[in-house]
């Protein structure tokens, strides 16, 4: 049960969460444990790679779903990306907990878990770089170097390894051009890591509506975008606030986080004050080549990233109090999927039509209905004027309103574009008023030949 703040009240669960000991998890530690959590609710949750490091180990996801492996029509994803720099490990131990947590809420029937779990389809990659997480694990207690695993094992920073889309949305922005699903290099798969190639395999292979990274180093919500908008001065991108078209969405986002979290909001944390516990990236300082802002222009997902501890490696005596601290804004974070719009996209005759774009006026940033002709349009609670368009299909639009609680549904059902016919231009006539009678020319050379035959040699 909830409080009146809809959050999970703090005693009656900690005994809940026993399983998972409050200890560091080296990778073996890390697969037994998704694997564990598998055993024990084998009816929700399912185990599955991506793909594999520099190094050959497995990028393990948990999932948690009631139907797992199966997409749901109008059920949407999400995901949470932990560990990405490898010496930055509460994100990955607090996903463990999570996983934990969700697991034994479920078997003990906690209705805001059921419902979460029944409504959502749920992965959880802990670990995005185990090579490098091993090499800072390896130094021992209170032996942290502050860079010491942050990179892969090729020594790439993987939050600065995906391809770059945001010079492309700069300039479009600026002088027309597509504002969403940027495509990618045709030699992107040769610039990129492996660990970041199956990340964006992944991202291919679902229609993640939200997502998350969880890094350390800092105590605030981050949120797109990330590359400022300003030159470059002295090789140094200056910082300035740069904004999304869905700005509003993303503050309000990261405020839920910031305000569920048990110090976050306050602002002041790790000699630094941000606002609400929250900041635009590029306001903060400018990255490129990073997940966040390539999850916005490359895909359908709206993704935040969350600085957690002011320790990347926080002794694991400190980590019960930071797993306290961000259970209630984890489930918040993941019940924030459920707002906005969604809906079904079909011809006249029921077909699913994936690949349509949905846009919303006044919002320079569409999304598009996946591969079951479903969709999914994060959005505040308002009036928006919304237009669903497919190649070969009249545009239909609608006017609707978005309330503060689930998602409103709007279907559209498009229909097939009629040709518009050329009309049919008649030979000349030879006399005023008069039509010329055309005949194929294989008739008029057998008339000819007839003629001929009837006037006999010249």
């Amino acid at each position: 049960m909830t409080n009146e703040r809809g959050q999970l009240p703090p005693c009656p669960y900690l005994r809940l969460v026993a399983p998972v000991t409050f200890r560091h998890h080296r990778y073996d530690d890390l697969v037994r444990t998704l694997y564990k959590v598998q055993n024990e609710c084998p009816s929700i949750t399912r185990v599955y790679s991506i793909g594999r490091s520099v190094e050959g180990r497995h990028l393990y996801v948990l999932e948690f779903s009631d139907h797992p492996g199966i997409h749901e029509l109008l059920e949407p994803e999400v995901k949470y990306v932990g560990n990405m720099h490898g010496n930055e490990a509460l994100g990955r131990e607090l996903m463990l907990q999570l996983s934990e947590f969700l697991c034994e809420e479920f078997r003990n029937r906690n209705q805001r878990i059921v419902r979460l779990i029944q409504d959502t389809r749920i992965h959880i990659l802990p670990s995005m770089n185990p090579d490098g997480y091993e090499v800072a694990a390896a130094q021992g207690p209170n032996k942290h170097g502050y860079l010491v695993g942050r990179n892969n094992a090729n020594g790439v920073d993987l939050n600065r390894n995906f391809p770059d889309l945001n010079t492309y949305i700069y300039y479009n922005e600026k002088y027309g051009g597509p504002n969403h699903h940027l495509p990618l290099p045709d030699n992107w798969k040769s610039q990129v890591e492996p660990e970041t190639r199956a990340v964006i395999r992944w991202m291919h292979s679902f229609n993640f509506v939200l997502s998350a990274n969880l890094h350390g180093g800092a105590v605030v919500a981050n949120y797109p975008y990330d590359k400022s908008f300003e030159h470059r001065v002295r090789g140094v991108r200056r910082t300035a606030n740069t904004p999304t078209p869905d700005d509003k969405l993303f503050q309000k986002l990261a405020k839920v986080y910031s305000y569920a979290h048990g110090w976050m909001y306050q602002g002041w944390n790790c000699g630094d004050y941000f606002p609400d516990g929250i900041t635009n990236g590029a306001s903060w300082y400018s990255l490129s080549k990073g997940m966040q802002d390539f999850n916005y222009l490359h895909t359908n997902c709206f993704e935040i990233t969350l600085e957690l501890s002011c320790d990347k490696f926080p002794p694991q005596e400190e980590l019960q109090r930071e797993w306290l601290g961000n259970r209630e804004a984890l489930i918040q974070f993941l019940e924030q999927v459920h707002q906005g719009i969604k809906g079904m996209v079909h011809d006249e005759n029921y077909n699913n039509l994936a690949n349509a774009v949905i846009s919303v006026s006044g919002i320079n940033h569409d999304v598009t209905s996946g591969d079951h002709g479903d969709y999914f349009r994060l959005l505040l609670p308002g009036t928006y004027t919304v237009s669903a368009i497919a190649p070969g299909f009249d545009p239909e639009t609608v006017t609707v309103t978005v309330g503060p609680a689930e998602p409103t549904l709007v279907h559209f059902h498009l229909k097939r574009s009629i040709p518009q016919v050329s009309p049919v231009r008649r030979a000349p006539s030879r006399r005023h008023g008069v039509k010329a009678k055309v005949q194929p020319q294989a008739a008029r050379k057998k008339g000819m030949e007839m003629r001929q035959l009837q006037r006999g040699p010249a």
